[in-house]
């Protein structure tokens, strides 16, 4: 039977992230969620599907160890089957959850060393609208290069949410 694996190697493998996630869960001392993949058979292929799908179902329930590692996946710039999607959707459900003060602080340093470096890869307009809903003040930004287009615009949509007192 073949294969295919849509999770990642090393760190991001599925067996990875589910250890990570019952050491979180452990240490935190919350209740362990299901986080197995969707998988799937036919015709002699077997499908395993990302985990971390589920573990943004965790983050939009409030799971504290699944909103550890989507601040970790957000981090990650190693490319993923899936990446700008699974970036975008972790980024759009941290938007909706609750942050510690310490997160929403790894989450601005994260997003704003991107835009620094004219890093701006399709997830990031998902990673704007998440530091401006968590807020951030001007000087956060940083000096940012007019390298490109989309980072000036980027730039300006967070300029404009900081002057908007959004």
């Amino acid at each position: 039977m073949e294969l295919i694996d849509y999770n990642g190697n090393g760190r991001w493998s599925r067996q990875s992230i589910l250890d990570r996630y019952a050491r979180y869960a452990n240490g935190l001392k919350i209740p362990h969620r299901d986080l197995s993949p969707r998988e799937h058979e036919k015709r002699g292929r077997h499908w395993v599907y990302p985990v971390m799908d589920r573990v943004i179902e965790g983050i939009e329930e409030d799971d504290a160890a699944c909103i550890r590692i989507g601040i970790e996946f957000i981090e990650e710039d190693t490319k993923f089957p899936f990446g700008k999607i699974l970036k975008s959707n972790t980024a759009r459900a941290l938007r909706r959850t609750r942050l510690t003060a310490s997160q929403k602080q790894q989450i601005r340093c994260r997003v704003f060393k991107m835009l620094r470096s004219g890093i701006v890869p399709h997830e990031f307009q998902q990673y704007a609208k998440l530091v401006k809903k968590i807020g951030f003040e001007v000087q956060d930004i940083g000096e940012v290069p007019g390298t490109s287009e989309r980072v000036t615009r980027f730039r300006s949509y967070l300029l404009d949410a900081v002057k908007a007192g959004t």
